[in-house]
């Protein structure tokens, strides 16, 4: 059984940072990305970054510019977000979410497992 289990949301001032893991569990790491995602209340889900588990390899929304940075621990598996110079516009509910391909994707229908999501709240 696949289970994601995301950890690290909060509340921060802006500019400040969240750093958020995401701990996983039954899947094959030969074919496998890692991916974040959020969603703000009454809007669309949107991509924020994904990962390819074995190469490493990252990709990014393009709207991040460089605050963010997604990371894996292969001994833990763990995937990670580190969020700087947070903005208002950052507060969503941010999920991470597991696809059996190495190749990377910005699409939520191309994921098959989702944690539960954890609130980041950012204030001005």
């Amino acid at each position: 059984q696949v289970q994601l289990v995301e950890s690290g949301g909060g509340s921060v001032q802006t500019g400040g940072s969240l750093s958020l893991s995401c701990t996983w569990s039954g899947r094959t790491v030969s074919s496998l990305s890692m991916g974040w995602f959020r969603q703000a209340s009454g809007k669309e889900r949107e991509f924020v970054a994904a990962i390819s588990w074995v190469s490493g390899t990252p990709t990014y929304a393009s709207f991040l510019k460089g605050r963010f940075t997604i990371s894996r621990d292969i001994a833990k598996n763990t995937v990670y977000l580190q969020m700087n110079k947070l903005k208002p516009e950052d507060t969503a509910v941010y999920s991470c979410a597991s696809r059996g391909s190495g190749r990377l994707s910005g699409q939520p229908g191309d994921y098959d497992y989702w944690g539960p999501g954890t609130q980041v709240t950012v204030s001005s």
